[in-house]
């Protein structure tokens, strides 16, 4: 009889670790919110340099920002 129950519960372990696997690959095939402007059909070498280039020009737009000034006394 605990066979049977431990082998249930293994079961019910295993389906609900199922169900969260199949989630989170769900959740990888989406895009980013970040990622606009690129077609539906991306490839992953297209958002990654999609990706990049927004990384790029965020850091420039960082970069161009000027420093404030610490005040003498």
């Amino acid at each position: 009889m605990r066979a049977v129950f431990g082998v249930v519960g293994l079961l019910i372990v295993l389906a609900i670790v199922g169900v969260l696997a199949k989630k989170q690959m769900g959740a990888l095939t989406t895009a980013p919110a970040g990622m606009t402007g690129l077609p539906a059909g991306a490839t992953p070498q297209q958002q990654s340099q999609q990706l990049q280039k927004q990384i790029g020009q965020t850091v420039e737009s960082t970069l161009q920002q000027a420093r404030p000034m610490p005040d003498d006394k």
